[in-house]
């Protein structure tokens, strides 16, 4: 009789036992999976912004650029002008050219002239050649361009946040699966195996988790 009420004091605390680890289960897997979904969420959000920044920047770029194109076709306009009426031996034509010269040109073709180009073969041919030719429209283009590139790369990092909690979220799911089936199976061996099951999932997966970095954004 003893050993009879000992198993069965035995398999009562095993029951009890499984109950709780069970009940303690389903409400740590359900918060885990709402806060995974959370995340989730948040980072997509996050990833979005930074999209919607890169392509701000990529058009800010392209329109800089593009204003870069038309002040070097001025710049150009102008020299070939001026080295027409240089050649054709008319220095007020040419001064009235050179006094239209645009400021960020000036420097460049004050650096080029002092190189005596109408007489050293070593000259550079064009104003364009010289170091100090710069416009600074194209060179917002290629700082915006920088911008835009990390920008795009905050985003992909931000996507992959959100595709690691969407994996973390399924994960969960699956921990309380298991937890969910074990209440309705009556063998308490089986029961236990789909338990150890769902912890396994739940621990390893909340460890991982762990390491992931989190957004407070809205």
């Amino acid at each position: 009789m003893s050993s009879a009420s000992d198993s069965t004091d035995a398999a009562a605390k095993r029951e009890r036992r499984v109950e709780l680890l069970g009940t303690i289960l389903l409400a740590v897997a359900a918060v885990a999976t709402a806060w995974s979904t959370s995340e989730s969420t948040r980072w997509r959000v996050e990833q979005t912004r930074a999209s919607g920044k890169a392509n701000t920047a990529r058009t800010q770029s392209s329109e800089a650029f593009s204003r870069a194109g038309q002040l070097t076709q001025v710049d150009i306009a102008t020299f070939v002008q001026w080295v027409d009426a240089t050649v054709g031996g008319k220095p007020e034509l040419a001064r009235f050219y050179r006094e239209r010269f645009r400021p960020e040109f000036k420097p460049a073709f004050n650096a080029w002239l002092a190189r005596r180009p109408l007489t050293n073969p070593g000259a550079p041919l064009t104003p364009f050649a010289m170091p100090q030719y710069r416009v600074a429209e194209a060179v917002k283009s290629e700082r915006l361009t920088a911008v835009a590139q990390v920008h795009s790369a905050a985003g992909d990092k931000d996507l992959q946040h959100a595709d690691d909690y969407l994996l973390a979220l399924v994960l969960f799911a699956t921990s309380l699966f298991f937890a969910a089936i074990a209440t309705k199976i009556r063998s308490l061996g089986q029961r236990e195996v789909l338990l150890a099951l769902g912890w396994v999932i739940f621990i390893g997966t909340a460890v991982w988790t762990l390491t992931l970095p989190v957004t407070l954004s809205v």
